[in-house]
């Protein structure tokens, strides 16, 4: 990834990650999720969200915001 893009959230769970990505596109920021699980073994690795780093900041707090359940 090119060093302007910043891990903001993990996680192991694929529709987290696609919520919170949701919701980040939803406030017109612009989000990347990387697979990082094994191909082998599903259970190791996770799945990252990344935004540029000039929203780091707004993208992290609208993250906390998100109720999963």
């Amino acid at each position: 990834m090119s060093e302007n893009w910043v891990k903001i959230f993990s996680t192991d769970l694929l529709y987290k990650a696609e919520i919170a990505r949701g919701v980040l596109e939803e406030n017109e920021i612009k989000a990347v999720v990387l697979n990082k699980q094994d191909s082998a073994y599903v259970s190791i690795g996770l799945f990252e969200l990344y935004v540029n780093k000039e929203n780091v900041l707004r993208a992290s707090n609208l993250i906390k915001e998100i109720k999963y359940e």
